[in-house]
């Protein structure tokens, strides 16, 4: 069966398929609430609108952009709401996953707007004094080993105080008050991390690699000066903002799910 040509044409095309749609959202799925049939979009959510458009523009929009970006959102919401009538939210992760979010932000939304005096953020800097350490230095000794067996074996061994203990090489063989920074630079940043996991102590630890071979050490201290809380103050901030949705999202949580009896078939 030959079709008309008009019936090829790109417009005539979009014209069925709007109709097709129309149909499918008019009469499949549940019924719908006729409540839910008006959307209103008043000063109130006008405003929302123009501030969301101002908040990623960095500007208000113009009377033209307002009126754009009104009518995308009657078209999302027309969207949305047939989209829910149609149940094309169930079983959908992307969308579970997006509602479990705003139930956590409706949660936490406050601290935005929070402005913690002067005490709060000192004595949270004072809780997580580590957190905000200055440069790092630290005492160490260290033996030298081509062979990581070599190393392994002499830490076994009862020679370790032996000052000609493992294998020739320029590297220094104790270092005082070293930041981490330059002992990176000497030994590498594998030795270096590898040394931030040992605790300070008497006794011999590793080996550690480094980019020559493998090294015993002896960590003698470890100092940090504490960063002045004015230089800081920022990030103490930040962090407290975070600490405190994240206390607060707990608090919610547990409040939401004591109303709830937990299964779990394990």
């Amino acid at each position: 069966m030959n079709l008309p040509n008009w019936t090829r044409e790109p417009l005539v095309q979009f014209l069925a398929l709007g109709a097709l749609v129309y149909v499918v959202l008019t009469w499949g799925g549940d019924p719908v609430d006729p409540a839910s049939r008006v959307i209103d979009v008043g000063p109130e959510q006008q405003a929302q609108i123009s501030l969301n458009f101002e908040r990623i523009m960095g500007r208000a929009p113009t009377d033209a952009e307002l009126d754009v970006a009104i009518d995308k959102y009657v078209r999302d919401e027309v969207l949305y709401r047939e989209a829910l009538r149609l149940g094309l939210d169930q079983g959908d992760a992307v969308v579970r996953q997006r509602m479990v979010s705003k139930m956590d932000m409706s949660a936490t939304v406050a601290v935005e707007t929070l402005d913690p005096d002067e005490a709060v953020l000192r004595a949270y800097y004072d809780e997580n004094a580590d957190r905000y350490a200055g440069a790092v230095s630290v005492s160490f000794e260290q033996a030298f080993f081509a062979d990581r067996d070599a190393a392994q074996a002499a830490l076994g061994g009862e020679v370790l105080g032996n000052e000609a203990l493992g294998d020739a090489i320029s590297l220094p063989r104790s270092l005082e008050g070293e930041s981490m920074r330059e002992v990176s630079t000497v030994f590498g940043e594998g030795f270096a991390r590898g040394l931030n996991e040992l605790e300070p102590g008497e006794e011999w630890q590793g080996p550690l690699p480094s980019g020559f071979g493998w090294h015993l050490v002896r960590l003698n201290a470890r100092t940090s000066e504490p960063a002045d809380f004015d230089s800081v103050r920022e990030r103490v901030d930040n962090d407290w903002r975070n600490a405190e949705m994240e206390s607060r999202e707990r608090a919610a949580f547990d409040i939401l799910s004591s109303a709830y009896r937990i299964e779990i078939d394990r």
